[in-house]
């Protein structure tokens, strides 16, 4: 399978621009009083209705129709289907791992983390670097299926770093705002929340590195599949709970009926 250089860093810079987005987080939490719930939660509904959408229509699809050409029909559909499960099972794997209480995706508010005592400052200091760290671990498949699918057609991967980086704001709020209350320093805050959002454009260099003799048809379509099932999961175990949590049910639902509308749309109007 032939990849040309230009694609390859196009895709790479889509995949910088959706980690990096977490200093976007950041910096709303850094320089606010409040945090705005509703408006998270129709933006991670939004992210959510984009990537649940895009992976069931587009994503899945290609890696079919990719593993169909290369296995037959049957064998392509059944491989498919197991590239999906297993993309499923690895982020599940991923999620797992990650302690309850540092996951990047529980959530934290501003006004909650306003607290004074010097106990609470080193459980506040020790909350934002574990979230940091889960937070890099959980964001390596991340960047590898934005990098991926940017590589397969430009313009569905702009629409998946748009959903990611969407998704990736209140997880550098979840950073930012912990290690703000425990050092008082906006700089440091920032820097370690920024850092963490670094994991997305290496994991789509690691996962290049390691892929790229081997691509053809055959990997393209496994990994196409995989990359689908790690976003339903983002989407049905972190992004749909997390904007029910930051407001109103219905709030939530309208983000995510606004997200595939859009999905549909763009796809419909670039066919």
């Amino acid at each position: 399978m032939n990849v040309e250089l230009s694609n390859v860093i196009f895709a790479f810079f889509l995949t910088l621009f959706a980690g990096l987005s977490i200093g976007i987080g950041s910096t709303l939490a850094l320089l606010t009083k409040r945090t705005s719930p509703k408006f998270l939660s129709i933006a991670l509904g939004f992210s959510a209705g984009v990537m649940l959408y895009v992976s069931f229509v587009d994503i899945l699809v290609k890696a079919n129709e990719s593993l169909a050409v290369s296995l037959g029909s049957a064998t392509g559909a059944w491989a498919a289907t197991g590239g999906f499960f297993f993309g499923i099972l690895l982020i599940g794997v991923i999620d797992k791992m990650i302690p309850e209480m540092e996951n990047p995706h529980e959530v934290h508010t501003v006004e909650e983390m306003d607290g004074k005592s010097e106990e609470h400052k080193s459980k506040l200091m020790r909350m934002g670097l574990f979230t940091a760290l889960a937070l890099a671990i959980h964001n390596f498949p991340e960047g590898l299926a934005t990098f991926m699918a940017a590589l397969s057609d430009p313009m569905l991967g702009i629409s998946i770093a748009v959903a990611i980086a969407i998704h990736n704001i209140p997880e550098g709020i979840a950073v930012a705002v912990p290690v703000f209350y425990a050092t008082g320093s906006r700089k440091k805050a920032f820097i370690i929340s920024f850092l963490s959002g670094l994991a997305e454009p290496l994991g789509a260099f690691v996962g290049f590195l390691i892929l790229y003799r081997f691509l053809s048809g055959t990997i393209f379509g496994l990994v196409f599949a995989s990359v689908a099932g790690i976003m339903v999961y983002i989407s049905l175990d972190e992004l749909l709970p997390a904007a029910k949590e930051y407001g109103e049910h219905h709030l939530a639902i309208y983000g995510l009926v606004a997200g595939m509308a859009i999905m549909a749309l763009s796809i419909l109007v670039l066919m």
